[in-house]
C-alpha cells in the first residue's frame, strides 16, 4: 500500500509548511521559516523533500523503519519506478513478508537533497533567480541530508524510528543518524558502508566529476538553461562507476572475454567485447534517469563524510550517546566498501558499549550484493528486525494481510 495512513500536517495549520499533489511521489515543502541548515553555513529556503511511504502507520508510532538510498537511488524502494518502469531498488527487501515487511512496519523513503527526483536539488527552481540552481545550490553533506530527513519525520509526526536502514551511501545516512539524533533510532542496519570515504573512492568520484564537466554541453552547470544535457560524459561517469560496483570474480563469470554478438574481433573500437557493450547500456540507460549537476553533487557529499571528523577524530565518540541495536552487514567481495571498513565501525560501536551484531557475508556479488537477492543477507536482515521488533513490542503481521 503506498501512502498509508499517515496524517499529515494540515497546510493551515503551519505556516510554511504544505503538502503537495505529486504525480510520482509524496512532496512536502519548508517554507522560510522552516529553512535547512547546511554544512556550508548557509540556510536552504523553501525546501522540498519528495517521498514514498508504504505500510500503515500503527497507532503508537513505533513501527516507522527509514530507509536511506544509495549514491544514484531515490525514494521509489518497492513501487514501479515511473522513469524507468522497472520494480523498486529494494524490492528484494523493502515489501508483503520481506524482511522489512509492508505488513507489519510503515517503511519511508525520500529522495536526498542534492537528488533529482523532486526533492529540491541543482535542476530545481533557484526563487532568487527564476532558474535552475545549478552550481549556486550550496554543497550538500550527509548530515545535510539527515537534518532534511528528520524535517520530514517530524513532519509525519514520529518522535522515534524504529530502524534506518540503507547500504552505501545509505549507510552512509544510516550513521549519521545514530551520531545526530541518538535518541530517535531504537534500531540501525549501516550496509555495505564505511564511516569515512577512503582516499580511492575520492579518486574513483573525481573521475566520474570530470568526466560529466569535461562534457562540452555540460556549459558550467547550466545546461538545463540551454537545452542541451551532457550526457556522454555523464554515462562515461556512471561506466567507470559500475566497475566499482561489481566484483572481479563477477565480471569474470558473466562476461569473461565473451565476444559481442560476432565470432571474431572486428579491428575497430566498436564495443567487440560483451562487457564493453554492458558498461555502455548502463551508461547511456543511466543519463535517462539521473541529472548531470545531482551527479556532481552526491559524489561530493559522500567525498566529505567522515563521521569521525566532527568528534575530535574518535567514531566512537560519534557513537557514545546511542542505545540503538545495530547489525552491521558487509560483503566479502565488495572492494568499494570491503569489509575492514564495516569492521571499523563495529570496533567504535563495542568500544561504546553498544549493542552490536557484525555478519561479513561471502559472495562474488561485489558491492551491489546488497541490491540483489542475496540469501544470506535476506536472511540475515529478516533475523534482526525480528528481534529488535520483539523488543520494540511491534506485533507481528496479520496472516494474509497485504
Amino acid at each position: 500500500m503506498i501512502g498509508g495512513s499517515v496524517q499529515f500536517v494540515p497546510a493551515s495549520k503551519t505556516a510554511g509548511l504544505r503538502e503537495v499533489d505529486a504525480p510520482n511521489s509524496l512532496v512536502v515543502q519548508f517554507g522560510a521559516d522552516r529553512p535547512l541548515k547546511m554544512d556550508a553555513g548557509v540556510s536552504l529556503s523553501p525546501l522540498t523533500i519528495a517521498y514514498q511511504t508504504y505500510g500503515e502507520l500503527n497507532a503508537s508510532k513505533s513501527n516507522a523503519i527509514l530507509v536511506c538510498h544509495a549514491l544514484t537511488g531515490d525514494q521509489h524502494v518497492a513501487n514501479t519506478h515511473p522513469i524507468t518502469g522497472k520494480a523498486g531498488w529494494w524490492h528484494t527487501m523493502v515489501g508483503p513478508n520481506r524482511p522489512i515487511d509492508t505488513n507489519r512496519y510503515f517503511v519511508i523513503a525520500s529522495n536526498v537533497v542534492g537528488g533529482c527526483m523532486g526533492t529540491t536539488g541543482p535542476a530545481s527552481l533557484n526563487p532568487a533567480t527564476g532558474r535552475p540552481y545549478g552550481l549556486d545550490l550550496p554543497l550538500v553533506t550527509i548530515k545535510d541530508m539527515v537534518r532534511a530527513q528528520a524535517m520530514l519525520i517530524d513532519h509525519l509526526g514520529i518522535d522515534m524510528l524504529f530502524c534506518v536502514a540503507g547500504g552505501s551511501m545509505g549507510g552512509m545516512q544510516v550513521l549519521q543518524w545514530v551520531a545526530s539524533f541518538p535518541e530517535r533510532v531504537f534500531a540501525a542496519m549501516p550496509i555495505a558502508t564505511a564511516a569515512r570515504h577512503s582516499s580511492q573512492n575520492i579518486a574513483f568520484h573525481e573521475v566520474g566529476r570530470q568526466a560529466v564537466m569535461a562534457d562540452p554541453d555540460w556549459r558550467q552547470g547550466r545546461y538545463l538553461e540551454e537545452g542541451v544535457i551532457p550526457t556522454k560524459g555523464l554515462a562515461v561517469a556512471r561506466m567507470a562507476a559500475h566497475i566499482t560496483y561489481l566484483s572481479d570474480e563477477a565480471l569474470q563469470s558473466k562476461f569473461g572475454r565473451k565476444l559481442q554478438d560476432r565470432a571474431a574481433p572486428t579491428f575497430s573500437f566498436d564495443a567487440d567485447f560483451q562487457i564493453e557493450n554492458y558498461l555502455r547500456y548502463q551508461g547511456t540507460s543511466f543519463v535517462d534517469r539521473f541529472d548531470a549537476n545531482s551527479y556532481l553533487y552526491v559524489t561530493r557529499a559522500c567525498d566529505y563524510f567522515d563521521l569521525a571528523a566532527d568528534y575530535g577524530g574518535s567514531l566512537a565518540y560519534a557513537f557514545k550517546s546511542s542505545k540503538s541495536r545495530f547489525c552491521v552487514v558487509s560483503f566479502n567481495s565488495d572492494w568499494l566498501y570491503p569489509t575492514q571498513a564495516s569492521r571499523a565501525i563495529v570496533h567504535a560501536l563495542n568500544a561504546g558499549g553498544a549493542s552490536v551484531s557484525f555478519v561479513d557475508i561471502e559472495t562474488d556479488r561485489g558491492h551491489d550484493a546488497f541490491l540483489l537477492d542475496t540469501p544470506e543477507f535476506i536472511a540475515t536482515s529478516h533475523g534482526f528486525l525480528n528481534s529488535a521488533a520483539r523488543a520494540r513490542g511491534i506485533a507481528l503481521a496479520k496472516s494474509g494481510a497485504m
